[in-house]
């Protein structure tokens, strides 16, 4: 049975980190490149370490999977989010296609340089 779920985490895991990859690939700019493969691989990574957790068995082993998950689960996003301010802020631009962008006016008061629209 613990075969079965491990081999079912690992499906899940591995299509989830196909689908980072295939957002990394179609989205047209970086800020929505980066919520895909952030999003997909956060729960990719999360599912192959419960398949090892699930596989193993052995507390030393669950307890290490479960703090790496929850280490990429805190880190991962925030890492993002850090990343995708820089870039907002040097001016990455953004799709022709966005239809809001609610920290032009704010960075427009502030009076920051940069080729953001």
């Amino acid at each position: 049975m613990n075969d079965i779920a491990s081999a079912l985490l690992i499906v899940v895991g591995g299509a989830f980190m196909l689908l980072a990859g295939v957002g990394v690939v179609r989205m047209p700019d970086l800020f929505m490149r980066m919520q895909a493969a952030t999003k997909a691989a956060t729960l990719g990574a999360g599912c192959m370490l419960l398949a090892v957790a699930v596989h193993f068995g052995e507390l030393t082993v669950v307890t290490r999977a479960l703090l790496v998950t929850a280490f990429v689960f805190l880190t991962a996003p925030v890492a993002a989010h850090m990343i995708a301010r820089a870039a907002y802020s040097v001016g990455t631009p953004l799709w022709e296609g966005t239809i809001a962008d609610e920290l032009r006016d704010r960075r427009q008061a502030l009076g920051e340089e940069g080729d953001a629209p």
